[in-house]
């Protein structure tokens, strides 16, 4: 089995489901946005949470990829920064659950947290968000060993504020010979760094992930164009379209992927759940249609929970579907 190591926010979601708005006015947060906070905003919001009986996730994109993939298998690794503190030990031990090899190093801030409210009648999130320690990462804490032994490097688009960061990473993940995806991860962090990140995916990235409007933001274009435009510049481009399904592309093979049937009631960690079964199926060196369908396969469990974790029993039911389509694909190529 291959290997992959991820980098990113390290950033503990903590989830609060709400009985009205009052929270929401009460910290100036707008429903269905997602606010950045300071320490001091972030503390006090915390303190309140804290009394509500919440629910603690290690989230972050990146990571969320990464323990995907260790759910499936694969030796999976985890770059990023948090404080010395309770949260910061809690992801760390939550990162070890799942068997990751974590190289969490410790910054002066305290840790990062997303703290996300959950309201009626639909389950619509808002988001403050106190990056914390996770902000301190910078090109000096990386090594080349970090990167040694792994054969995937996956990281989140979120980075790309530090841009010396990024650039280092890639770098080091090129001279060790990974392959190297990109998560976009938002439409706005695409349109304040585009021509960084053209300069990194020409350069560096094999896989692409973005959906349609970063694949609008990085292409000027709309989802199919943008498909074919992301694609003369990497090695893969996918296009995830929402409920609509997803669009890969490598060359000139093209797929249209739909989306698998699902109860949808919360469609957080839906991309980075979907990039997590891609790269595993691309590790097993899947055709390019089977790496999103089972992208698209375990991103339809992720959205029928609240929060990023899947529960055990949709994994098992993942799993099951995932390795029957393995199975039909591995024998169509022994049969022709």
């Amino acid at each position: 089995m291959k290997s992959i190591l991820g980098m990113g926010n390290a950033l503990t979601d903590i989830l609060a489901v709400l009985q009205d708005d009052s929270l929401l006015r009460k910290f100036h947060l707008p429903r269905g946005s997602m606010q950045h906070v300071d320490m001091k905003t972030g503390d006090t919001i915390w303190k309140e949470l804290k009394k509500m009986g919440v629910q603690y996730v290690a989230g972050g994109s990146a990571a969320n990829t990464i323990t995907g993939t260790a759910i499936f298998g694969m030796k999976s690794g985890f770059i990023g920064k948090i404080g010395d503190d309770d949260l910061g030990h809690l992801y760390k031990s939550d990162q070890e659950q799942y068997g990751i090899k974590s190289l969490l190093l410790k910054g002066e801030h305290s840790s990062g947290r997303a703290m996300v409210f959950i309201t009626a009648p639909n389950a619509e999130r808002t988001f403050a968000v106190y990056l914390g320690a996770a902000l301190e990462l910078v090109p000096q804490d990386l090594k080349p060993e970090f990167f040694e032994g792994y054969d995937y490097f996956h990281i989140e688009g979120y980075l790309v504020q530090n841009q010396n960061l990024v650039r280092r990473a890639v770098e080091y993940a090129k001279a060790a010979g990974c392959v190297v995806s990109l998560d976009m991860a938002s439409y706005n962090v695409v349109e304040s760094n585009e021509a960084f990140l053209h300069d990194i995916v020409e350069d560096y990235v094999d896989i692409v992930f973005a959906n349609e409007s970063e694949a609008r933001s990085f292409t000027r274009l709309e989802p199919r164009a943008a498909l074919d435009e992301i694609a003369r510049h990497c090695s893969i481009a996918v296009v995830k379209v929402g409920k609509d399904g997803s669009m890969v592309k490598s060359g000139d093979e093209y797929h249209y992927i739909e989306a698998y049937p699902a109860n949808t009631i919360d469609a957080t960690g839906a991309g980075d759940t979907y990039a997590a079964g891609f790269l595993y199926a691309h590790s097993l060196e899947m055709p390019l249609k089977v790496c999103g369908e089972i992208g698209s396969i375990i991103a339809a469990k992720v959205v029928e929970v609240i929060g990023t974790k899947i529960d055990i029993p949709r994994w098992k039911d993942a799993k099951n579907e995932i390795r029957a389509l393995i199975a039909a694909n591995s024998s169509d190529s022994h049969n022709a």
